[in-house]
């Protein structure tokens, strides 16, 4: 008689293994330690201090607030411990021509009315020869940001002063090590060591195990690749193809330095337009950080090196560091029982601060479609499917809006920007382009990068003007129009006038230490 069926009182834990550790490792390990059942999951990151990360992926987008507040961090704690500041956007100059500048804000421009949005308005009002204020009058977010003023958004969505939001400047290596603190006291197992050899399934091709050079073998239900431009997995092992994207994106090289700490401290990032990149400024605390970002086509590397020296606020604090890449994404970042997440997967410049969103984004997809505790050894395909799926959308959307940047511009005579404006573009983009153009209507995604106030920022920034409007806005009459407009108008600045800087409401809230361990 055969024996009876019971469950077993032990059942192992499902395995992730994730190797590398820099802010992609570490925010992955937080956010499955942070979310999954500790009875089922077991999640272990490999890491060598005696390997470097690429360390500079110092601004973020507001969806970072979100990820850190679903792990209960402590917000102010955060910012003591990183360095960080605020930031309300960011500010573009010299993109469409010298001396030109416009702010990408986090917030909306202006409100909807009679069920229309903003925009609708406001270019019939301009096409009706109204005395309309710049679309930038009309941001809470723009606003602060020209006065150099920063507090909380209001809780009270019926409040002008809900109507934008924040993210944060850091110290990306800082914050590295907070999540590993933070994640290691909540149960991950962190394992110093550098990986020499990697076993497969015969049949599956499925990962089944990393041997350390200490002769450690770590196996593993899931293997996650943070390993950086490498791609040690994904890109190495299973030979997962590269989807190179340097024609629309031609800037392939960076230098990046910090240099001390200026006056200027700005609630946003600064990129300024160059011959043959883009320049970048991030203030923290402790310093600022600067790069420039430019295409090895157009300029060589001591001439890039010389521009970006010569821009810096304060005092270099070490010689100009030279990162490689190449623009695009790997044509799938989950294969078998591998899965990349950050540079292992793709790259698309800095830009726009999307790095660190593209890997709280794939985190998040991750726990969303983790297989469950049971599927050790057989992984539902369709979960890798999906996966696939979402991260396709996340690059394409996002190469589409940093491509936008380049395309409208009127730097003539300069090689890098009669390139990018002559280029032909990515289907997807030109319709958009066509569609604001006839109709001010600009995207407004449920799922990834970016919101329509992006959209709206950077194509009318970049001067890229609509012939026509939704025409349920000539349901409201110009002179009610134009009362509503000032009125607007009048309530940001008032509004943001009484805001406190920037500097102080850091100080006050979250202010860090020097090296020397004063306060700043």
């Amino acid at each position: 008689m055969p024996p009876p069926l019971f469950r077993p009182l032990f059942r192992p834990p499902f395995r992730i293994v994730i190797v590398g550790g820099g802010t992609a490792g570490w925010m992955c390990a937080a956010g499955l330690v942070g979310r999954l059942d500790p009875t089922d999951y077991a999640v272990t990151l490999i890491e060598s201090d005696e390997i470097g990360t690429v360390g500079v992926g110092e601004a973020t987008l507001p969806h970072i607030k979100t990820f850190n507040d679903m792990l209960g961090i402590d917000e102010a704690e955060f910012m003591r411990e990183t360095q960080a500041t605020f930031k309300l956007g960011i500010q573009f100059r010299n993109w469409h021509r010298p001396d030109d500048s416009y702010i990408h804000p986090f917030g909306v421009f202006g409100e909807p009315w009679g069920g229309v949005d903003f925009q609708h308005h406001w270019v019939r009002a301009r096409q009706a020869g109204r005395d309309v204020a710049p679309l930038d009058a009309y941001s809470y977010a723009v606003t602060a940001a020209q006065r150099n003023a920063f507090e909380f958004p209001n809780e009270d969505l019926k409040s002008i002063r809900s109507t934008y939001a924040y993210a944060y400047h850091f110290d990306a290596s800082l914050y590295a090590q907070f999540l590993r603190r933070w994640t290691v006291a909540r149960g991950a197992r962190r394992i110093e060591g550098m990986v020499s050899d990697i076993a497969r399934d015969a049949q599956s091709g499925d990962i089944t195990a990393l041997t350390l050079k200490s002769g450690e073998r770590i196996e593993g239900d899931l293997f996650i690749d943070c390993t950086g431009f490498r791609s040690m997995l994904l890109g190495g092992i299973l030979e997962v193809e590269w989807e190179d994207w340097t024609h629309w994106l031609p800037c392939d090289r960076a230098l990046a330095v910090p240099c001390d700490r200026a006056g200027d401290f700005t609630p946003y990032t600064r990129s300024t337009a160059q011959q043959a990149g883009w320049i970048w400024r991030i203030p923290l605390q402790h310093r600022t950080g600067n790069g420039y970002v430019f295409s090895s086509r157009f300029i060589e590397v001591d001439d890039a090196r010389d521009t970006l020296l010569a821009q810096l606020d304060g005092a270099a604090q070490a010689e100009p560091r030279l990162l490689r890449f190449s623009p695009g994404r790997r044509v799938r970042t989950w294969a078998g029982n591998c899965i990349a997440i950050g540079l292992a997967s793709g790259f698309l410049e800095p830009l726009e601060s999307t790095s660190i969103f593209l890997v709280q984004a794939a985190v998040i997809d991750l726990i969303n479609l983790m297989p469950p505790a049971t599927a050790r050894g057989s992984i539902d395909p369709r979960l890798a499917r999906e996966f696939n799926r979402l991260s396709e959308l996340q690059y394409e959307r996002v190469r589409d809006f940093l491509v936008l940047h380049y395309v409208a511009n009127e730097r003539i005579g300069e090689p890098l920007w009669d390139y990018v404006r002559a280029m032909e573009l990515p289907d997807s983009l030109a319709h958009k382009i066509d569609l604001f153009r006839s109709r001010a209507t600009a995207p407004n995604y449920q799922y990834g990068l970016f919101s329509r106030e992006s959209w709206l920022s950077v194509l009318i920034g970049q001067r890229i003007m609509p012939t026509g409007y939704n025409r349920l806005a000539d349901a409201l009459d110009l002179d009610t129009l134009d009362t509503r407009l000032a009125d607007l108008a009048g309530r940001v600045a008032t509004n943001t006038a009484a805001m406190p800087s920037h500097s102080d409401f850091v100080a006050s809230y979250c202010a860090g230490v020097d090296p020397a361990g004063m306060p700043l």
